[in-house]
């Protein structure tokens, strides 16, 4: 599914060249789940980016499903990661005025979907995460582990092909963190949806079926 080739990302600051991958070939199957670890400062965050279509490289292709999306507009990009990704942060990002049910449904409104299926859709989303009772709660009136579970919703509500996650256990105590994981691990076994994960807790990466390194820049290692 997901093939990169020769990828590199570098940032000119002033006269100076700030690379920050180099060389990175990888493939990815379709329906894997994927740990990139790394210390920090190692790319992982910027790899997982390119990967999404939030960033572009600097060289190399991203090829995926045959796409290869390092060649895409940025009208084309926008319309390919918001048909195909799904995203999930440390920080939830969810808007503090809205309520989950809102903040799920939030994708929707770029789609052509009827109201009733958009209605269908966040009330399913929101029961497979355990919180069909929390709808009409703002995030401030929910834990934090209640918090990343909106955004597992609002991340697959349009039943994306791939979810990345950057540290999304980072902010949470160990018991909503281990409950996360198993929600992200049922969902990859049951739904087969291709999951790259950053994060630097070793217990997290148990999670996934493989773990990728990285060390300035480069890949250490690369799944099996």
């Amino acid at each position: 599914m997901i093939e990169l080739r020769n990828v590199a990302k570098r940032y000119i600051r002033g006269d100076q060249t700030l690379t920050v991958l180099e060389g990175i070939d990888l493939k990815i199957a379709e329906g894997d789940f994927l740990a990139l670890m790394g210390p920090s400062g190692s790319g992982k965050s910027t790899l997982l980016n390119l990967i999404a279509g939030i960033d572009r490289p600097s060289e190399g292709n991203i090829i995926i499903s045959g796409i290869d999306i390092s060649t895409l507009s940025d009208a084309e990009l926008a319309r390919w990661r918001a048909k195909h990704v799904g995203f999930i942060f440390q920080f939830y990002n969810l808007i503090p005025v809205l309520t989950a049910y809102e903040n799920v449904a939030l994708p929707l409104q770029l789609t052509d979907l009827p109201r009733a299926e958009r209605h269908r859709r966040v009330v399913h989303a929101l029961t497979a995460v355990g919180l069909a009772d929390r709808m009409g709660h703002t995030p401030n009136e929910l834990s934090g582990g209640q918090q990343q579970r909106v955004a597992i919703a609002r991340a697959l509500i349009t039943d994306p092909d791939l979810i990345v996650a950057d540290e999304p256990t980072g902010d949470l105590d160990r018991q909503s963190a281990t409950e996360i994981l198993a929600m992200l691990q049922r969902l990859h076994r049951e739904s087969g949806k291709t999951i790259l994960m950053v994060t630097h807790d070793p217990k997290a990466a148990e999670a996934a079926r493989a773990i990728i390194h990285l060390e300035k820049g480069q890949l250490e290692s690369a799944p099996c």
